[in-house]
């Protein structure tokens, strides 16, 4: 597959500035996998297309692609007009634009290396048509390799990232690599998502507390990064995510306790 060309269409008349017309770009990472990550980074963008906002969200984990699934858009089919890709419009105000859309088999593995790799996320900021956006989320792969280096690099003027950890040890290890790789790349953190600490009763629907506190609290008092707030497991939260339907669609705890969460993202983003 080293020579897959994901995308193919006329010839480019002259360079073009990318992302013109977003006016603001969000990062969400991770330093590890299995923190919930493209769950967060689905969610806000819903949470923003339910604020009234234009939002668009690039799913950039290119072996591991599940924004579409976690949407509940997995059959979209893309267009070009002219040498453009239209991203799919997933809902009303909510464009996406993921590698799955691409794959024929929908669990076939993407076995490309860097330089194909790096060409189609390239693509995917310079010849999408996103149109007029306020908001573009881009959802990073876990870690701190080319693929975050060289999305964080094309995207321009991004206003910051959005890190998600989870209460463990082992996780808040990486969530330091991914706030010192931020501080390394010039990209603004604009908090930390403490996802899975504290639990919600499936018979009383309850947030409980954790046993562990909060080590991403103290990791953002560390580093002096705002702690955005905190998500609980909730069963209700992995069947959407199976459903796909988002979990702030629906007024439950999860929800109530996002909605929290995003108005610090908002605040921190659009008052510098």
């Amino acid at each position: 597959m080293d020579d897959i060309k994901v995308i193919s269409g006329p010839a480019k008349q002259g360079k073009r500035e990318p992302l013109q017309g977003v006016k603001h770009k969000i990062m969400v990472m991770s330093g590890k996998g299995g923190v919930g990550k493209s769950t967060v980074a689905a969610n806000i963008a819903v949470g923003l297309v339910q604020r009234g906002h234009a939002v668009g969200l690039l799913d950039a984990d290119v072996h591991g692609p599940s924004i579409p699934r976690l949407l509940g858009a997995t059959e979209e089919r893309l267009m070009m007009s002219g040498d453009r890709i239209q991203p799919a419009e997933v809902l009303p105000r909510l464009k996406v634009m993921s590698i799955a859309y691409f794959l024929e088999e929908k669990d076939a593995p993407v076995v490309w290396r860097g330089p194909v790799k790096m060409g189609a996320l390239r693509q995917f900021i310079e010849d999408v048509d996103w149109g007029e956006l306020d908001y573009l989320i881009v959802d990073l792969p876990p870690g701190t390799g080319d693929e975050s280096l060289s999305i964080a690099q094309l995207v321009p003027k991004a206003d910051g990232a959005v890190i998600v950890t989870t209460p463990q040890d082992i996780a808040l290890i990486s969530v330091r690599r991914s706030i010192r790789f931020a501080g390394l790349i010039g990209l603004k953190v604009l908090g930390l998502v403490d996802n899975m600490n504290g639990y919600v009763c499936p018979h009383c629907g309850q947030a409980a507390e954790g046993l562990g506190g909060s080590l991403a609290f103290q990791a953002a008092m560390e580093y002096g990064v705002p702690y955005l707030g905190k998500m609980p497991l909730d069963p209700r939260v992995a069947r959407s995510a199976e459903s796909g339907r988002p979990f702030i669609l629906d007024r439950d705890p999860s929800a109530d306790m996002f909605e929290p969460i995003l108005d610090r993202i908002v605040e921190r983003v659009e008052n510098g």
